[in-house]
């Protein structure tokens, strides 16, 4: 599964860019085929075609939903627990982003840990950096979001690229630090969300691709997006995604 390896990872990356797009599904389906022709599939993907793989991510925010309105220091930054498929494991996220600069920090843990974050803080464990910044920031789980993820890349001069098409986007509000299969609330039916991600200048690859499509960049967030669905913004989950500011999601 995506970001198997070390227990512990620091990245911070300058000049990283990061493009997307909302693209409707027969689109989605051609830049799918032309990514399979012209990119590499994920190490850690599965399906026939070696690039695919479900995502599940329970998102944390202040009780006055600083992260999703963008107010102060919590508007820069993202708290997450993310799950890949059905597995054993999860990864606690932080990501900061800021002025031409992108912060990430990743520590995996057993899911049975996550139970730490919702008892008294006591005992060390890896995911102790965790919850200290949920402290200081009065972060709780707010919703979980569901999404099936095509991912392909290429390495260029510049440095790795990626391209990732998500679909089959779901919400539903998050039932405290765990994750749960309960259906959710489908936002985005009618459309996918493309985003390209790389190192200083667009790659030539990217450029071709976005040339061939006429793809118009937009600010999209699943997070956004997600919370609308649930009622906690004054904007739909439709057609108008491409209206959505984005924070990074």
């Amino acid at each position: 599964m995506p970001g198997d390896g070390p227990s512990h990872t620091r990245e911070a990356r300058g000049l990283a860019s990061e493009i997307k797009f909302v693209v409707d599904p027969a689109m989605g389906r051609e830049i799918r085929g032309w990514a399979r022709s012209h990119l590499e599939a994920d190490p850690h993907g599965g399906g026939p075609f070696g690039d695919e793989y479900q995502t599940t991510t329970i998102y944390f925010d202040t009780p006055t939903l600083d992260v999703l309105n963008r107010r102060g220091s919590n508007g820069r930054a993202k708290y997450r627990v993310r799950r890949y498929g059905s597995g054993d494991v999860v990864f606690l996220e932080r990501k900061l982003r800021r002025p031409r600069l992108l912060v990430k920090r990743r520590t995996k843990v057993s899911i049975g840990e996550l139970a730490r974050l919702r008892t008294t803080r006591a005992a060390e464990w890896d995911g102790q950096w965790f919850e200290k910044r949920l402290d200081a920031r009065g972060l709780a789980p707010v919703c979980q979001l569901s999404y099936q993820r095509t991912a392909r890349g290429v390495l260029t001069d510049g440095g790795a690229a990626r391209l990732t098409l998500d679909d089959t986007t779901s919400a539903l509000a998050a039932d405290g630090v765990m994750f749960t299969e309960r259906e959710g609330v489908s936002f985005l039916d009618r459309h996918l969300i493309l985003e390209l991600k790389f190192r200083s200048s667009l790659p030539p690859v990217f450029t071709r691709l976005i040339e061939q499509f006429r793809l118009v960049p937009t600010t999209a967030s699943k997070y956004r997006l997600g919370m609308a669905a649930l009622g906690h913004l004054g904007v739909t989950a439709g057609p108008e995604a491409a209206a959505v500011p984005n924070v990074n999601a």
